[in-house]
């Protein structure tokens, strides 16, 4: 059986992310909305069918409306990696009183777009044109002319024309139904009046099983209504009834209104885009290097992970180095199938730019129970202690001090997030801390050298051995002290003198603390701190 997904709203990332293993097909349905989706890794083509909102039924005596355009292909050309955006068009509005339906709206996938379906026209007035034309209105001279099918024209067609309406004279009248996918809209037999039939729609088995979609609507008559479109079609309005509605997902036409007391045209129904793809191999492990939202595949109920939150940015002039951003990983965390999960990545701390101001700390990174926290900002010169994060800044050197580094694993967890930052060091020459990393705390600084990043821990959640979270180094200076290099897994080293004098940034998606800035003039600024990362092992 394929993997069948449905999708509403359209307001998650991500369907698509996920296929089963072997050849087996995935088939996914999206309902509602405009939305992106995902192309999975691997995939370079994919079957599809586009069906755009059907048309609204004309008021009074109205021509039924026509299906939304119907668009169906195999082997369309995708990208891996790609987010595609996909808008399922709208129905469009029954026409009340002697006022004609309003068109449908497009679906669109990648270059197709299917057009909605042309409006049902009302007493005295032609029916419009679009995937599928409307029906025309009744009429008391010559017939009103149904819309224009394959408005705008593609091959294959996307649908067909609507039906005349009748003269009007003599009566009884009737208008004409709207044109499907599958065959045009039919003119009422004069003097009967009974509405037009709405015209065929056309079957596809994109789902899985048989289903027709985009038939066109019925027109409206004084005796009785036209029969609805085979694939969703409303009926015509007869005496004592509206114009029936399309039905929803179908992309088909509604039915035009009769005459008093049922003047009202009927919704046409909704649009629906539906994709259907193999892909060989099962992504089981999903890597967000940003924010993103996504639902948890069928079948899954528990996850190994890794969250890695951003590193803290380096301080400025004879500075500390940014502390890493925290490192938590861990396996068979429960999670619910079908549920909707967030997934926040942490920025990078900025660094600073001014003595009187620390580098700011990371952002947390967060899945659901699991947040590892930001790295510290490094120390300023005039402000010279590390900030306590994840794993805590390192402190600058000063003339008085020791300076301190910045606590790590704050707030606290178990097993620990990270480690202190490096102490700075006083006279002679003002030897800056370093950023703790995952596994080892930042070095103090000397009256020698300042401080290393502390070392990050190695993780192969990936699939292959990768250090994160390593801090950042402390910031060489005039005095004499060595710039300290930053920590395994990201972590930048330090501002050297006489340059350049800026740290050096943290790596991003890894969570490395940025190097601190170094003593000079000008004065050396603080790098930016690396973003966090958030690593997911589908355990199918």
């Amino acid at each position: 059986m394929p993997l069948i997904a449905t999708r509403g709203g359209l307001s998650a990332l991500a369907f698509g992310m996920f296929a089963k293993k072997g050849a087996t097909p995935t088939i996914v349905s999206f309902t509602a909305g405009s939305g992106p989706w995902l192309c999975p890794t691997g995939l370079t083509a994919v079957d599809y069918l586009v069906v755009g909102g059907g048309g609204g039924g004309g008021g009074h005596l109205g021509g039924g409306a026509g299906a939304g355009g119907f668009r169906t292909g195999t082997g369309l050309a995708v990208t891996a990696g790609t987010s595609y955006t996909i808008t399922i068009g709208a129905g469009g509005a029954g026409g009340v009183s002697t006022v004609n339906g309003t068109a449908g709206n497009n679906s669109v996938f990648s270059s197709i777009t299917s057009t909605g379906g042309g409006y049902g026209g009302t007493v005295f007035n032609t029916g419009g044109s679009g995937g599928s034309g409307g029906g025309g209105g009744t009429n008391n001279g010559p017939a009103l002319a149904g819309g224009t099918g394959n408005t705008p024209s593609v091959s294959p067609s996307q649908g067909n024309n609507g039906g005349n309406g009748d003269t009007g004279s003599p009566s009884p009248n009737a208008a004409g139904g709207g044109g499907g996918a599958g065959a045009v809209g039919v003119a009422p037999v004069a003097t009967t009046g009974a509405g037009g039939t709405g015209g065929s729609g056309t079957a596809s088995s994109i789902s899985g099983g048989s289903v027709t979609y985009a038939g066109g609507g019925g027109g409206g008559g004084n005796i009785s209504g036209g029969v609805a479109g085979s694939g969703g079609g409303g009926a015509g309005g007869g005496p004592g009834s509206p114009g029936g509605a399309g039905t929803v997902n179908t992309g088909s036409g509604a039915g035009g209104g009769t005459n008093s007391p049922s003047l009202n045209g009927g919704l046409g129904g909704s649009g629906i885009v539906i994709l259907s793809y193999t892909a060989l191999t099962i992504p089981t492990i999903m890597v967000f290097p940003a924010t993103a939202t996504f639902t948890m595949p069928t079948g899954v109920s528990t996850v190994d992970y890794l969250v890695v939150g951003g590193g803290g940015g380096g301080g400025c002039n004879y500075a500390g180095g940014g502390g890493a951003g925290g490192f938590r990983t861990g396996s068979s965390l429960s999670v619910t199938a079908g549920s909707s999960y967030t997934v926040t990545v942490g920025a990078g701390g900025t660094g600073s730019t001014t003595p009187t101001v620390k580098g700011s700390s990371g952002s947390d990174s967060v899945f659901s129970t699991i947040t590892s926290n930001g790295g510290g900002g490094g120390g300023s010169n005039t402000v010279p202690d590390g900030v306590n994060g994840s794993s805590g800044g390192g402190g600058a050197g000063v003339g008085s001090g020791p300076t301190i580094g910045g606590t790590g694993n704050t707030p606290s967890v178990s097993p620990s997030q990270g480690t202190n930052g490096g102490n700075g060091f006083n006279s002679p020459n003002y030897g800056a801390g370093g950023g703790g990393g995952a596994t080892s705390g930042g070095t103090a600084g000397s009256g020698a050298a300042s401080g290393s990043g502390g070392a990050g821990t190695a993780s192969s959640i990936s699939g292959s051995s990768v250090t994160y979270a390593g801090g950042g180094g402390g910031g060489g200076n005039v005095a004499g002290a060595t710039t300290g290099p930053g920590g395994a897994g990201g972590g930048g080293a330090g501002g050297t003198s006489p340059s350049p004098t800026t740290g050096v940034a943290g790596t991003a998606g890894l969570g490395g603390g940025a190097g601190g800035g170094a003593g000079e003039v000008p004065v050396g600024l603080g790098g930016a701190g690396g973003s966090g990362v958030v690593i997911l092992k589908l355990n199918v």
